[in-house]
């Protein structure tokens, strides 16, 4: 049934754009997943009621990650509700874009705290659970502009930055413990964030890729399955780019 048959996970951010697809397909290879989402319900659900239409198991749970008690009671979620955790696959995010000139205080903070801190409490929470059971997967989702840089986004690639640095810190304190750390950076993917893009940035992206084309959501999705499941028991602080070749360095 599945490479993560019997397996549980949480995906945040998964009510839509590549968390929703990453929920997915973790459901699809055997996981009960744990749909976090902050503010869209009904997306949530619909996510929920597309996994158990092909007989998996999930529930969706509100939270916000930025909030150290709230990202505790969403991977608490896991055990309460399906007995265990093995997957916890840190996903949302937020951008408020600017020129660093122009940039507010609230805007820098609120990136941060979603971007970042959100990562940092939702494993803090989560890895009490697999030291105590020796064993854990954890694939934080980074981006590209947290390697290359995005002019207007200094909050944002700031962020993604640190989250790459929190993998390998975090994969070298518990890697002793049977837990892997690693992270997905999707380059240019047409759902999420990139959506809102005006059709030139787009296209001068596009003309970048190597392979030609935007990335979709299932790309994403079947990166963070192969780092959830057996076959890459010994891969760990690790940053796996998803960009048709974007950033090759």
């Amino acid at each position: 049934m599945g490479r993560l048959r019997d397996r549980v996970a949480v995906v945040t951010g998964a009510s839509g754009g590549i968390g929703s697809r990453i929920a997915a397909a973790l459901a699809r290879e055997g996981a009960a997943v744990v749909v976090h989402y902050r503010q869209h319900a009904d997306a949530a659900e619909a996510v929920v009621q597309e996994i158990e239409a092909a007989g998996g198991r999930a529930r969706a749970v509100q939270g916000d990650v930025a909030d150290p008690a709230e990202a505790a009671a969403i991977v608490g979620a896991a055990t309460a509700t399906f007995g265990r955790l093995d997957i916890l696959v840190c996903n949302a995010g937020i951008t408020r874009d600017g020129l660093i000139l122009r940039m507010k205080d609230d805007d820098w903070q609120a990136v941060v705290a979603v971007n970042l801190s959100g990562t940092f409490h939702c494993i803090r929470a989560a890895l009490r659970e697999f030291v105590r059971q020796r064993r854990g997967r954890i694939i934080n989702i980074t981006s590209t502009a947290g390697q290359a840089g995005n002019a207007g986004q200094a909050n944002y690639v700031s962020a993604k930055a640190g989250v790459i640095g929190l993998t390998r810190a975090v994969a070298r304190e518990v890697g002793s413990r049977g837990i892997t750390v690693n992270a997905v950076a999707p380059g240019f993917i047409t759902v999420g964030m990139t959506e809102r893009l005006p059709s030139e940035v787009a296209a001068r992206y596009l003309d970048q890729i190597p392979l030609g084309r935007p990335g979709t959501g299932d790309d994403v999705a079947a990166a963070v399955v192969f780092l959830a499941s057996d076959e890459a028991a010994y891969i760990t602080g690790q940053v796996l780019n998803v960009d048709g070749g974007l950033i090759m360095h």
